[in-house]
């Protein structure tokens, strides 16, 4: 029922998302189930991604902040190249583990 609800009001949903997302601080990031957590939709993670997808241009959003649980990067093809969005989270200070995941312990942030 609860995944009904979000796909109910996915613009309320989506518009929260983002209001999130312009908050993760520089030299964070924030994971799309975390996310979903924040908003009371701990299974809402797919949600949350969809929300990233469509972001509006204009919104001039983080969404390099925004990653796996595992600290992976997202898919090529949303930044055109994976090595973008390494490069804008590496600029804002952002460390990597040897394997390419992101150093979740140091840079999660929880929304506190």
């Amino acid at each position: 029922m609860e995944g009904w609800y979000v796909l109910e009001n996915a613009e309320g949903f989506f518009k929260r998302v983002y209001e999130i997302v312009a908050r993760i601080p520089e030299g964070k990031v924030a994971t799309y189930g975390g996310i979903a957590r924040m908003l009371g939709y701990p299974g809402g993670a797919r949600t949350v991604g969809w929300a990233m997808r469509g972001t509006p241009e204009g919104l001039n959003l983080p969404c390099h902040r925004v990653v796996k649980a595992t600290g992976e990067l997202a898919p090529s093809y949303v930044f055109g190249n994976s090595e973008i969005q390494r490069a804008m989270l590496e600029a804002e200070g952002v460390t990597f583990r040897e394997d390419g995941t992101i150093d979740m312990e140091r840079h999660l942030w929880q929304g506190i």
